[in-house]
């Protein structure tokens, strides 16, 4: 008879390095699973990828048992890595944090490949793409020229935002000592008044 299962966890932990401290002792403390025991086996399954983050996947069955899955590392992360940046660009797709190679992507690609939903290296690649230019990681030879007019223009229009915005400022400043004249005068009329 199949086991049940009663809970799947999902964990984002170095390869080789998985520690029971937090965050994986308070994930699986309460779940009735070993810290110990899973680090050990999580270690010696994942030492080859060592110096890698790699998402794993815990089934937990209605015996107390487990099984895991290690996935492949996120693609973000082995962007990072090729790319040799600790950060992406915080504007996406709009700043250049950084240019790869198309081998780069490839290589990505068939590393990701078990774990996409994509029957060919090509797809694969197309979707690793989407994720670099979100990143701000432009492809050398295939997106690098249309990131990079992309870029010219949001940094023109962040110019000229920060222009108006000057500009607002400049008006606001205006109209709050139009009005503290106003009052100003409006205080010595009503002390004339009481004279």
């Amino acid at each position: 008879m199949a086991k049940e299962i009663v809970k799947k966890l999902k964990l984002q932990i170095p390869a080789g390095k998985a520690t029971p401290a937090p965050p994986v002792g308070t994930v699986l403390g309460p779940a009735g699973i070993n810290s110990q025991e899973f680090c050990t086996k999580f270690n010696d399954a994942s030492k080859e990828m060592m110096g890698d983050i790699v998402p794993v996947e815990i089934t937990l069955y209605n015996d107390r048992s487990y099984d895991f899955v290690i996935k492949t590392p996120p693609a973000s992360f082995l962007l990072k890595k090729a790319a040799k940046i600790d950060k992406a660009s915080k504007k996406g797709a709009n700043e250049i944090a950084a240019t790869i190679s198309k081998d780069d992507l490839r290589k990505i690609a068939e590393t990701k490949m078990p774990d996409l939903n994509a029957y060919t290296v090509e797809e694969a690649m197309n979707i690793i793409e989407g994720t670099a230019r979100n990143m701000g990681i432009a492809i050398k030879g295939v997106n690098d020229a249309e990131l990079a007019a992309q870029a010219a223009e949001a940094a023109e229009a962040e110019k000229e935002i920060a222009k108006r915005e000057a500009e607002i400022a400049e008006m606001e400043a205006r109209i709050e000592e139009a009005n503290a004249e106003t009052t100003e005068d409006e205080t010595i009329e009503e002390e004339n008044k009481e004279i």
